[in-house]
Parts: structure tokens; sequence; C-alpha cells
């Protein structure tokens, strides 16, 4: 497993009120799990939690920033948002934040789960009934193949004699 630096081992342990959270190194920064799920990230230095059209009306209320990706020549802004300031010390007010990063990796995991189940309880189909048209009985006689000659140079095959002699048992007892 890959050193934390000092920053995730502190938000960790401020996020420790949430219950078992995991960092894993990902892509120069830090991905944060709860229950399996991934609801914050750290990247330079800055925690960010996973917010969806629930919850980011309320972080752009309080004031937080979203995580912007810089790439390929475009900027693409991520559903990661900053907690509020007065939050990214104190663990209990970070508390209420966090959750709701967590909610709304939960609603996002369930959003994908039903096309997986949906598709797993699909009852094998009927198998489809031919409505292909019956075919006409036509009488056109076969072809038989041209029946070829012998050829006078052949000679009749032989009848193949077999010369090895069945064993007859052996009737002494040992």
């Amino acid at each position: 497993m890959a050193r934390m630096d000092s920053f995730v081992e502190y938000t960790v342990e401020l996020l420790e009120k949430l219950g078992p959270v995991q960092a894993r190194r990902m892509f120069g920064g830090w991905g944060l799990y709860f229950g399996g799920r991934m609801f914050g990230l750290i990247g330079d230095g800055q925690l960010y939690l996973k917010t969806d059209e629930v919850s980011r009306p309320e972080f752009q209320a309080a004031g937080c920033r979203p995580f912007v990706w810089e790439g390929g020549g475009q900027r693409i802004e991520m559903s990661y948002w900053t907690p509020p300031a007065d939050a990214s010390d104190d663990a209990y007010a970070l508390l209420p934040w966090a959750r709701r990063g967590v909610d709304a990796a939960t609603r996002a995991a369930l959003k994908k789960a039903p096309k997986k189940k949906a598709a797993a309880k699909k009852t094998p189909a009927e198998p489809a009934k031919k409505t292909a048209a019956p075919r006409k009985a036509t009488k056109t006689p076969a072809k038989k193949a041209p029946a070829q000659k012998p050829s006078a140079t052949k000679k009749p095959a032989a009848k193949k004699t077999s010369t090895a002699r069945k064993a007859k048992p052996s009737s002494r007892r040992r």
C-alpha cells in the first residue's frame, strides 16, 4: 500500500467519526472510501466530497468550490466539492458534510445497480415461434449421379483372408 502523506492521515483522522474510512492512492491524489464506495478525494492538499443533484445546492450555498480537472486543453468540473472552510479542521463540523458525500456516493451506486440487477433477473425468453411460410412440395425428380463404369485396367478386388489362427483357450488350470 502506498504511504500516506500527513494531510491524508490528518483527513482520515478527522473522518473517524463517520466510521471506517480508507484512503487509496489514485492519479496523483487519494480516493476516500466508506463502505466500499468512493465518497471523497484529496488532490493538491485539498479535501473534496462527492455531490449530486440532491446535495450540490447545499455545497453551493455554503460557498464550496468544485474539483476541476484540466487536461487535453479542457477544463472539466467534477462532482466533488470542497467542504465549507469552517469544517476543514473540525471533525464535528465536517461530519454532516462527509455524510452528504457518502449519501451521494450511495445514490450514484443505486442508479447504476438496477440496470445490472434487471439484466440478471431477466427470465429466459420463450423460444421464438417460427413464422416462416410452409414450403410447397415440388415434384422435381432428384438428379442421380452418373454411374461410373469400371475401367478395363482395374482388376476386381480380391477377398481378404485372415491367416491368423484363433488361439484356443487353455484348458489347463493352474
